[in-house]
């Protein structure tokens, strides 16, 4: 792996700050900073994988509405109608 150098500005106070906190963890304040920006890349990656899952998501579901795919609203009350009372009777048992 090649490395390069990254340079910044920083205020004397928070160098030296950031030095002494990574120190009393027995690290140094460039391993922590390496540290921070594999994290913060790993989540860039992450948020960008997510947002291109549920755009595939939304896609397919548009897709199913446009070929005329749906349920209606009665029966998603039918079904939930079917689950709560389950679900009562589970726990009307539980409780007894």
């Amino acid at each position: 792996m090649s490395e390069a150098t990254f340079t910044f500005r920083v205020d004397d106070a928070l160098k030296a700050e950031f030095a002494t906190a990574a120190k009393s963890c027995d690290r140094s304040a460039a391993q922590l900073l390496r540290d921070y920006m594999r994290d913060f890349v790993r989540k860039q990656q992450e948020a960008t994988a997510h947002d291109e899952w549920f755009r595939c998501q939304v896609q397919i579901g548009l897709d199913s509405a446009n070929a005329g795919d749906l349920v209606s609203a009665q029966e998603v009350e039918a079904e939930a109608d079917i689950w709560r009372a389950a679900t009562r009777r589970k726990m009307a048992g539980t409780a007894a």
